[in-house]
């Protein structure tokens, strides 16, 4: 097994040189690849062993989903009086979460840009915090803060907001580290602080992709808005529950024909806001 490993390394480790017509020897640098496959190759079989995936069970049990889909072939449309209100509370959860998430996110971007920000320790300390805050998914959150705030709207709107706050201000301070600060550098010289400094040059050259990034945030909680009902935190997910629960599946497929078109729409709206900011 040892003179096997020996050998494999030495051949990834090997070069090959490549005459000229001038004389000149080209050397082609080695490749890893070989070995980074047999890596791959190993975790894979470790994964496959350790998560027990069975083939011949998915293929068994496959059917399943065709008779769930069949107990949804006689949908009841009067349910949609019931599904209007949770649907709309789904939908100002996402937007009420996305926007405070977004405009929270500005200042900590600020801090979180290592071209602007030259102290070491607050830039490391406002990047651990935001590793904390991506730490944990949103259901998360919403399990946690439903049992700080009650259950309801109030938990979901707040968990997606940090959420999209942990996200967004990670995305931003990215795009902040790679724009021109000639400009930002020309204001900080007239004497101006770095914050006012920062909204006058630098806010408009990322107001795009800010306004961007946050459309697609919004597009993304309302599908995450969609299952906070598991843990109490409102919205549509919880009358998906209760009606999966009885296993009423008529009533599911309502619900998902309600969902599926207010995703499409707002995506579709965020495509072409997202396109008029290119």
């Amino acid at each position: 097994m040892r003179n096997w490993f020996d050998r494999v390394v030495l051949q990834t480790k090997s070069t090959r040189t490549y005459p000229l017509a001038s004389g000149e020897q080209v050397v082609q640098p080695f490749s890893f690849m070989p070995l980074i496959l047999l890596v791959l190759l190993v975790l894979i079989a470790i994964a496959w062993d350790v998560t027990s995936i069975r083939l011949d069970v998915l293929w068994q049990r496959f059917s399943n989903f065709f008779d769930i889909l069949l107990r949804m072939n006689n949908p009841d449309w009067s349910y949609l009086e019931r599904v209007r209100g949770p649907m709309l509370d789904t939908i100002q959860m996402s937007f009420l979460g996305s926007l405070l998430g977004s405009l929270f996110s500005l200042p900590v971007a600020f801090l979180a840009s290592a071209n602007i920000n030259k102290n070491k320790y607050l830039l490391s300390l406002t990047r651990l915090i935001l590793s904390v805050f991506r730490t944990l998914p949103v259901l998360v959150y919403a399990a946690i803060l439903a049992l700080i705030f009650g259950f309801g709207t109030l938990a979901g709107t707040l968990a997606i907001m940090m959420f999209t706050f942990a996200i967004m201000s990670k995305m931003l301070y990215e795009v902040i580290e790679t724009i021109d600060l000639g400009a930002y550098t020309a204001v900080e010289s007239t004497g101006s602080t770095k914050p006012i400094a920062f909204v006058t040059a630098i806010l408009p050259q990322i107001l795009p992709a800010y306004l961007s990034l946050s459309l697609y945030s919004f597009e993304i909680n309302i599908r995450y808005a969609a299952i906070l009902g598991w843990v109490g935190a409102g919205g549509i997910g919880l009358l998906m529950d209760d009606r999966m629960s009885w296993r009423a599946y008529n009533d599911v497929f309502v619900i998902l024909i309600v969902l599926f078109l207010i995703v499409v729409s707002i995506e579709q709206l965020s495509r072409y806001v997202r396109k008029r900011l290119a």
